[in-house]
């Protein structure tokens, strides 16, 4: 215990510590000094906490308000322009469908009466045999481009490692194998699930085929009906084919070219609209 010299109040017969109670002559009693100072903080303190609970309240009603009812700590709720375009794509797909259908309906109705003869219709038929639009029978092949692999490296000494160029499937390897089916005698031609006709424009954008405005990614499949043995031939003997193999070789791009048996091949479905550009007058 310590002597009377160490207490708060020397000659008084008890100690006082911070925030104790003194008792006066008449009975009452009176905070001390430091109980004063702490009970005066508390007004402050408790506007401060006021002022965070405020602050808390407005926080959450903005970040409700901008929510919408969604999750704003991800974006998975945001419409990305990849998910534009499949959605996009998947409804030329069923547009697509549909125009089919509804050019079946027309031309069983057209054949009704038509006032044409015979011969008329022949011609016509062999007019939309070639134009692609009728459905095709045959002996095809199919031809399969892949990508490599993300981690390829060189097989064959005397390259140099890939660059990531090196190990995709471009427009040129697609338009070479299409182009070289046709010199090999291709009565039709079909990329990915559709058929090509005089207009088809076959286009990479990036990793990704855009055909007749539909997307597709690798593995990209090419179906031909004609002379399996002369479709065979005019792909080995295409230049620009000899080149693609030697990325086949050293850095594994996929290549897959299978004899398929009889097969039919779908008539082109989508518009046949031509669009062209007018000199400005």
């Amino acid at each position: 215990m310590s002597n009377s010299a160490d207490s708060p109040e020397a000659g008084s017969g008890d100690s006082s510590g911070p925030g104790s109670r003194t008792v006066e002559s008449d009975g009452s009693s009176s905070p001390t000094t430091g109980d004063a100072s702490a009970r005066g903080g508390v007004r402050p303190v408790r506007v401060l906490t006021v002022g965070v609970f405020a602050l808390a309240g407005l926080i959450f009603f903005t970040s409700f308000d901008t929510a919408k009812g969604t999750n704003i700590r991800t974006d998975a709720s945001l419409l990305k322009l990849s998910d534009l375009i499949q959605e996009r794509s998947h409804k030329n797909g069923q547009l697509d469908e549909s125009n089919g259908v509804l050019r079946d309906d027309v031309e069983a109705l057209a054949e009704r009466d038509d006032g044409s003869t015979e011969a008329e219709d022949a011609r016509l038929t062999a007019l939309e045999k070639n134009a692609g639009t009728q459905r095709l029978k045959g002996e095809a092949i199919t031809v399969t481009l892949n990508d490599a692999p993300p981690n390829a490296t060189a097989k064959l000494p005397g390259y140099p490692e890939p660059q990531p160029d090196y190990l995709v499937i471009h427009q040129q390897d697609l338009q070479a194998v299409v182009n070289a089916l046709w010199l090999g005698g291709a009565k039709g031609i079909k990329v990915m699930d559709q058929r090509l006709i005089s207009t088809s424009a076959v286009r990479c954008v990036g990793n990704t085929l855009i055909l007749q405005g539909r997307v597709y990614s690798p593995p990209y499949k090419i179906q031909a009906v004609g002379d399996p043995e002369k479709l065979q031939k005019a792909l080995a003997e295409s230049k620009a084919i000899q080149n693609y193999m030697v990325y086949v070789n050293v850095y594994g791009l996929g290549w897959k070219v299978t004899e398929d048996g009889p097969v039919t091949l779908p008539g082109y479905s989508g518009t046949v609209d031509l669009q062209y550009a007018k000199p400005v007058e």
